[in-house]
């Protein structure tokens, strides 16, 4: 994996997963059902958990969904899913922890809006008691700042202030400003009513690009809380991945963020579990963290008019991922195995003596045979019908021979 310079931030531990100093860059995702449906909500949760989400936020934002939470907490764990939870706050949280403290015990963590409690105002009792909340169960804190919500007193009188400047700055830049300072103003005050620097997670969002990096840069240079990153509402499909990827992965590149989310909005009925796999192969392919082997797979042209490849390169990857759920409990390393399904000659053989494991499919005219190479060298030539099922055989005979703890089956076998 590639050795980026990291932020040096003050490391924090969330119910056993710990978020930033050394530690490697956290996956997290967060359920959209209604929390008080247990059911829904515990399923969803294990989904996500299953998937790679190492952390996963519900929102708690009713006495139903208070009461629902310790539920929730205890299912998951009943069926072996120990992933932590953290509980979305707004506008009532200071009640509902006070309130519920089984809600609060259950919890991994708290998310506090700073525009959604009344922090700065003339008393910030309800911030305080969230704080007092989190100190009482020693939990840390995710001070979640989100320019749709923004503190309004805070921006009002920053652009005030702007324009008494001499050369005033425009609204943009003033926006992105109040969004630094209330992170890092509530963080502060946290501090002062007793919370460790410790227990705090600061994160700054906003929807574009371009924004997002910029605020993460300063909130990076103005302190040394971890970083939580990522768009709020990024938008659909490729919209939202693509977004996504481009800003947390220039951040990511610059060694800011400890942990990662890709607000992606889905479609009706559609897979929550994509915001996990985005964040995973974000990481991934600035070889940050390894999840799941990586195919490599050419786009096709004129030479590979038939669709085969790409049906067998869907094939070996959602195997894979299949498999990975098994096999990291088995195998160590093979989540960083490299695999290629290519589709004609001109660039088949080449990139599959790259990979670990390879295979070059024949192109439209071409000799209806595919050759597979092993970690660079010719291995066997396949052909006929079963050239799918006789690779996932040679695939299942080098992870075990090239990543078994103990006791590998030699790939000579197959």
């Amino acid at each position: 994996m590639a050795a980026l310079h990291r932020r040096k931030s003050i490391a924090v531990n969330v119910g056993g997963v710990w978020v930033g100093g050394n530690h490697p860059i956290v996956v997290q995702s967060m359920t959209n059902t209604d929390t008080a449906d247990t059911t829904s909500t515990v399923n969803q949760a294990m989904a996500l958990a299953q998937a790679g989400s190492e952390l996963v936020r519900i929102t708690v934002n009713s006495e139903a969904a208070a009461k629902a939470v310790p539920v929730i907490a205890e299912t998951l764990y009943q069926f072996g899913v120990k992933v932590p939870l953290v509980g979305d706050f707004h506008y009532n949280g200071h009640l509902l922890l006070k309130k519920y403290p089984d809600c609060a015990k259950a919890l991994a963590k708290y998310r506090i809006n700073p525009g959604n409690v009344n922090i700065g105002k003339s008393h910030d009792n309800n911030f305080r008691d969230m704080i007092e909340a989190a100190i009482l169960y020693d939990r840390p804190v995710r001070i979640g700042v989100n320019w749709g919500s923004l503190d309004g007193a805070l921006l009002t009188r920053m652009m005030d202030e702007n324009n008494l400047l001499d050369e005033p700055l425009d609204a943009r830049a003033v926006t992105l400003n109040a969004i630094v300072e209330s992170a890092v103003m509530s963080a502060k005050a946290a501090v002062s009513h007793g919370l460790g620097a410790d227990k705090i997670i600061i994160s700054a969002k906003v929807s574009g690009v371009q924004d997002l990096i910029e605020v993460y840069r300063h909130l990076a240079s103005r302190c040394d809380f971890a970083l939580h990153v990522g768009l709020t509402e990024a938008g659909l499909g490729a919209k939202g991945i693509v977004a996504s990827t481009a800003g947390i992965g220039v951040l990511l590149q610059e060694g800011i963020g400890d942990t990662i989310r890709a607000s992606l909005t889905p479609l009706p009925n559609g897979d929550r579990r994509e915001e996990v796999l985005v964040c995973q192969q974000i990481l991934q392919s600035l070889e940050i963290r390894s999840f799941s082997p990586q195919v490599t797979a050419c786009p096709g042209c004129g030479r590979t008019t038939s669709t085969f490849f790409q049906e067998m390169a869907d094939d070996i990857q959602t195997y894979l991922r299949t498999q990975m759920p098994i096999w990291k409990q088995k195998y160590v390393g093979v989540e960083e195995m490299k695999v290629a399904v290519m589709g004609c000659i001109v660039n088949g053989p080449g990139e599959s003596k790259h990979a670990n494991l390879g295979i070059s499919l024949p192109g439209t005219f071409e000799e209806p045979v595919a050759p597979v190479y092993v970690d660079g060298k010719m291995y066997k030539t396949l052909r006929g019908d079963r050239i799918v099922a006789e690779f996932k055989d040679i695939l299942d005979k080098y992870v075990d021979s090239h990543y078994a703890v103990e006791q590998p089956v030699s790939l000579a076998s197959v």
